[in-house]
């Protein structure tokens, strides 16, 4: 009995790696599982893919758009594309309140010298909102002016009137009323007859295409023709791309920009148009200098030869989404004017570049735009 073999044999023991080895393949989900999925996890799926596209749906046209400007920084300005004599200078409100003295005026015609700048724009108001302008916000404008052709024969002072317009909320001036354009054109009568010579505007935010806006400069353009000066204006960018201003509008209410056909109805109706190539929003010094290249072309193909065309130099310091100022240099925006032109319209005579402001620059803004653009 003791040999006799076993009849019921022992289960065999499981090696370890038979233990961690899965019996079966785990089972797929069928079409009724997936059908059976709770709702929310489906959702979290589809937020977490649409995660990972909007920024590239974003990124993908921004990054473009950056290489096109590089692109357009690229390539060396032609031959003589330097100041023609026509720059102009923005002045603060303080060399007509009093605050400045005539040893300021001599430290200024020191600076002004040997440079191309031939008009300042002195700040004389703001207008008020119904377009009326006291004296009173100009009390030692005939001192500067007579102290100005004293130091600096040559050179014009116009009288800088702005104001911040209606177009997006509910204060500031209203181009639509005609009382108002009526004042704003006596108001300009008056500061000629205190001596300027010239009056260079300034209202903001000014969508494109305000009819209000150039039935105003048809009135104001007879008043400073009839004295035989310059009528002058500060004029938004243009569009980048066609129709920008209006996308921008209708997702913001700010459109920024305005068309090139609007700038170029404007640039007919003035003796001066300066843009105000600042305030950006480019990141690096070369998409910078290749967006105002891109302006400088896009304003130099409407504007008319008798216009004097002048491109905004940024001489002023402030940090913001709007301003980088590492990268918007006057050094950048001297080389992106000089392409522009030098693609576009290089022998153009009425051309300049106009600098904001004088009482922010700084020594290298001045360095830079002597360096780069008078030489």
């Amino acid at each position: 009995m003791g040999n006799s073999p076993q009849t019921d044999e022992p289960a065999a023991e499981k090696r370890p790696e038979e233990e961690a080895r899965p019996s079966e393949e785990p089972a797929q989900p069928t079409e009724e599982t997936r059908r059976a999925e709770p709702a929310p996890s489906k959702r979290r799926r589809l937020l977490r893919r649409l995660a990972l596209a909007v920024p590239l749906i974003l990124l993908v046209p921004l990054l473009t758009a950056l290489t096109v400007l590089r692109v357009n920084y690229m390539g060396d300005p032609a031959d003589g594309t330097f100041t023609r004599g026509k720059d102009a200078l923005w002045l603060g409100h303080a060399w007509v309140d009093g605050r400045k003295k005539d040893a300021d005026v001599t430290a200024l015609a020191a600076r002004l010298k040997r440079t191309g700048i031939r008009d300042l724009y002195v700040h004389a108001g703001p207008l008020e909102h119904d377009g009326t302008l006291p004296a009173s916000a100009y009390p030692n404008a005939r001192w500067f002016l007579a102290a100005v052709h004293r130091e600096m024969p040559g050179i014009r002072v116009q009288a800088w009137l702005g104001d911040v317009l209606a177009s997006e909320g509910s204060g500031g001036m209203r181009l639509e009323s005609a009382p108002t354009r009526a004042a704003v054109v006596r108001s300009t009568r008056e500061i000629l007859a205190a001596g300027f010579e010239g009056a260079h505007f300034d209202l903001e935010p000014l969508h494109s295409d305000d009819a209000d806006y150039l039935t105003l400069l048809d009135a104001l353009h007879a008043v400073t023709a009839a004295r035989g000066v310059p009528l002058s204006v500060a004029a938004h960018q243009i569009d980048p791309l066609p129709g920008l201003h209006t996308a921008r509008g209708t997702l913001t209410g700010h459109p920024k920009w305005w068309s090139q056909r609007f700038f170029g109805q404007v640039a007919r109706r003035v003796d001066q148009i300066a843009l105000m190539s600042y305030d950006t929003m480019q990141p690096l010094e070369s998409t910078y200098g290749g967006y105002v290249a891109q302006q400088t072309s896009l304003a130099l193909e409407v504007t008319p030869q008798t216009t004097d065309l002048l491109m905004g130099l940024p001489f002023y310091h402030q940090k913001g989404f709007g301003h980088w100022e590492h990268a918007e240099t006057v050094a950048g925006a001297v080389r992106g004017v000089r392409l522009g032109l030098s693609r576009t319209d290089a022998d153009r005579r009425n051309f300049g570049v106009a600098a904001y402001v004088d009482f922010a620059a700084q020594e290298e803004d001045w360095q830079a735009y002597q360096d780069g653009w008078v030489r």
